[in-house]
This record gives C-alpha cells, structure tokens and sequence, in this order.
C-alpha cells in the first residue's frame, strides 16, 4: 500500500492541468492508484440510461480521479499551499505539520498491528 499526502475531507489545491488554481474538498483517496477525487475538480460528463419506464436518462457531470501528485495540501492556519511533515509531540502522538508555518494540521491515528 503506497502512502498519500492527503486525506479524505482535506482542503487542496490543484498544481497542473486544466484546473489549474482552484481549490477544493478531497472526497476520496485511492492510494494503491495513488488517485483523489476533489470536488468540483476534473468534471466529466457521464451519459444515463433510464433503468425502468418511469426513471428518466440524461447527462450529468460527475468528479473523476485525478493523480495526487497534482494537488498540494492547503493549510487551515496559513492559507498557503505546503507540504506535509510529520512529526512526533511532547505527548508521543504523531502529527501532520505545515511546513510554512509549523502548525499542527492534525493528529495521525495509526493502524493497529
């Protein structure tokens, strides 16, 4: 399982491509793909058929996934795009840090072994 900067519920911002500056809410994180899901990021129009007499078809535009290699974490303190550090607290709980600022994003929970 390969490891992703971000998690679901983050605050990113798109580097590269057609989406190029905005900002948005990641909605999923495929890390095995190493793939995000942002809103409003990368829309796609998807073509519906109807699956019985009374549903109607159409098009709607869904998010599709887009490399997490092109997004960068936006801090909640700062309100800059950085990276992620990790570091360990006087406590002994580790923590994603900004690395603009220094602040504490969030606590990591790990994973029981």
């Amino acid at each position: 399982m390969n490891k992703v900067h971000v998690k679901k519920g983050d605050t990113v911002c798109i580097l590269s491509g057609k989406d190029q500056g905005k900002k948005g809410k990641v909605l999923s994180v495929d890390s095995d793909k190493r793939m995000v899901v942002v809103e409003g990021i990368n829309m796609a129009t998807k073509h519906i058929k109807p699956k019985n007499q009374y549903q109607q078809g159409g098009r709607i535009n869904q998010e599709t996934p887009i490399y997490a290699d092109k997004v960068m974490l936006l801090c909640d303190k700062c309100g800059k795009a950085t990276r992620v550090g990790k570091k360990f607290l006087d406590n002994g709980q580790k923590a994603r840090i900004c690395k603009k600022c220094g602040e504490v994003i969030d606590i990591i929970k790990e994973a029981k072994s």
